[in-house]
Formats: structure tokens, sequence, C-alpha cells
């Protein structure tokens, strides 16, 4: 029977009194409906490359020398301070009513520039949780992340490289391996800066290939462990397109953009890359080096946390971008260009996914 409490609804039984919106959202749960008809926000994750965010105090173990007060770039106090604030800004943007719930970086050069993110600026409202460790990168740059404990529990996570390469032979960035529960269901998340190309399209293919092997193999592994419905997220800047062979290989599709075979691991930055949008900008050209690719059962599975194809996008709004100053367009506002500040906010654009909830 329905009870009248003045002016709110309550449906009473045998068992107690409830709110008629809790019975309605029960009723609508057992209908089947999405997360999104329900009028909650999807679930939000961002991969950034935040182009060069080191503090101004030396490490004597990195190759930081450039990025210190007395250094070519003349990096001091007052602009990693500009920086941090600007990092804040797009976070908060990239969130639309609230931060992401996992935001992944590229070129990082310590925990301490992280926590002077998430404690020193208005992200101190949320409750942050940091995963970070040193690479074997010889700029002290690493792939890390931070994320809000009020969405995401971490389970674990771990760092690695490349079996076949010795530490001493691997002067890169680590991958990041990290699984969260999110909404009862549990997502991994893998963060990748594969080595660069500077000094021609061939630089460092052998450790691409090597990197892109090991993350291959572990999502495989993962993916076995779950009778093939792993949830698997795998972001970051990779330093190839979308089309390059060992991207291709990665996601099962043997160097063929037309192979008719669904792959286990889905790019969802193909759309954008065919239509020339892009993330980074050289010579004038868009190049789309900063991808999400997916588990196919991310995106076909039939309860709990899913994606698709639309709910992938770069982040640009006109704050991140400037007009190009010697080729027509509009090309990212960075920090720096060259060894000039110009006091912007990275070279690279962010991509946010977004998991909804069947």
């Amino acid at each position: 029977m329905l009870a009248d409490t003045g002016g709110s609804m309550l449906f009473e039984n045998s068992v107690g009194r409830f709110p008629c919106t809790l019975v309605l959202l029960l009723f609508l749960t057992c209908k089947g409906l999405s997360q999104e008809e329900y009028g909650f926000q999807p679930v939000r994750i961002m991969f950034y490359n935040v182009e060069n965010l080191f503090d101004y105090s030396n490490d004597s173990l990195k190759d930081d020398d450039d990025f210190l007060p007395e250094g070519v770039m003349r990096w001091n106090y007052s602009r990693y301070s500009k920086k941090i604030a600007s990092l804040y800004k797009t976070i908060v943007a990239a969130g639309g009513w609230s931060p992401p719930a996992i935001a992944a970086f590229c070129e990082v050069e310590n925990r301490r520039v992280l926590e002077d993110l998430v404690y020193g600026t208005w992200l101190s409202k949320y409750d942050w949780g940091i995963i970070h460790e040193d690479s074997p990168d010889e700029r002290g740059i690493d792939v890390c992340l931070i994320y809000r404990k009020d969405i995401a529990r971490l389970i674990d996570f771990k760092y690695r490289i490349p079996t076949l390469k010795k530490n001493a032979e691997f002067l890169s960035r680590s991958v990041l391996f990290a699984t969260f529960e999110i909404l009862t269901d549990t997502i991994h998340v893998i963060v990748n800066h594969w080595p660069s190309r500077r000094g021609g399209v061939l630089a460092g293919e052998d450790l691409r290939i090597a990197v892109s092997e090991m993350v291959k193999a572990v999502s495989d592994s993962v993916s076995d462990c779950f009778s093939g419905k792993a949830k698997i997220i795998i972001g970051g800047d990779f330093n190839c397109t979308p089309h390059d062979l060992v991207i291709l290989k990665m996601t099962g599709q043997s160097g063929s953009v037309n192979n008719k075979l669904r792959p286990k691991l889905i790019n969802l930055t193909d759309r954008f890359f065919a239509d020339g949008s892009g993330t980074y900008r050289y010579l004038g050209i868009w190049e789309m080096i900063d991808q999400v690719i997916v588990s196919d059962w991310l995106l076909k599975c039939t309860n709990g946390l899913y994606t698709d194809n639309h709910m992938f996008t770069i982040f640009k709004p006109e704050f991140l971008l400037k007009k190009d100053p010697r080729y027509p367009g509009l090309t990212p506002f960075s920090t720096y260009r060259g060894y000039r500040f110009q006091g912007g906010f990275s070279d690279h654009l962010p991509v946010l996914v977004d998991l909804g909830f069947r």
C-alpha cells in the first residue's frame, strides 16, 4: 500500500517502508535499462601526455638538467606552478561535472609532482589515490595515474618492461598494468608511453615491437583468466598511428586494415585517424598517436561496465589550442615551443573514454 507522509510517498509492505523513487529505480533495473537512462553520469577515464611535468629540483640519478632554474629551459617555481594549475584546469574541464574517475599520464618525473597536483590544487576536494614508480627512462619521465577512491577501488598494479630486454638495455618507459573494481565490475587499465621516433620512423622500432608484444601477451593472459570476458583498456602515447604495423599486429589485424576477422583488441581511434584528426601536430599535420584500445568484451558485454566507439573522444576545448605560427590551422597550446616558454598546457591533446553500466 501507499502511505502519504506530507509530500513524499512511501511504499509499505511487510518488510518496511521505502521511498517510491527507490521502488521505481528497482523496477527500471528489472526492466534492464542502462545507467545513462537512470540519469547517472558515465565513468570517465582520461589519458594525457602532459609534456615534461618536471619539478624544479635536481635529481642526480636522472638527466633532468634542462628542467632546472639554471637549465636551458629556465624551469623554475613560477613556471612549475603555472604548469600544475594548467593541468588542474584541464582535468576538471575534461570531467565535465566532476574530475574523471581515472586520469593516466605520460611524461611525469616523480610522485612529488602528482602530490602537488592532487593535494595543492582544488583537486584536493576529492579523495585521490596515486600510482607511480620510477622507470628506466634516462630522462626520468614515467607513466602513472591518479584515481578517485570514491569511484574506483584499486585491486592491484604492476610495472613491467619487456622480458627479453635486460634493465641495462631498456632505457625507456615501463608499462603500468592496474586493476580496479568500479561499480562491482573489474576493469584492467594499461598505461603506455612507447619509445619515441625521434631520429626517424624506424628509430626505436625494435623497442616498440618488444613493448607491444609484452602488452599483447599480458592482455591475452588476463583475458584467458576471465574466459575471454576480461574488460581491458589500453591507452597512452604509442608514438605511432593506429595503422602502423606494430599496432595492427597487437590488435590481431596482421597488418591489414580490412581484415574481416574481429580482433580481440579494438582500436577506438580508427574513425578519428581516418578523418585526419589527431592529438599531436607535426609540421602542420595532425597525428593520432594518443590512442585507446579495448578488449572486444568491453564492447559487446550485456551487463556491467561497457563502452562503444562513440564513447571515445579527443578532448580539444579552445583553451588547449592556439594558432599554429608556421602552418595553417590550430595546434596544441604547449608549455614550450622549442626552447621558448609559452605557458601553455601540453603539446598533446588528451583522449577520453567513457564507461556506461548495463
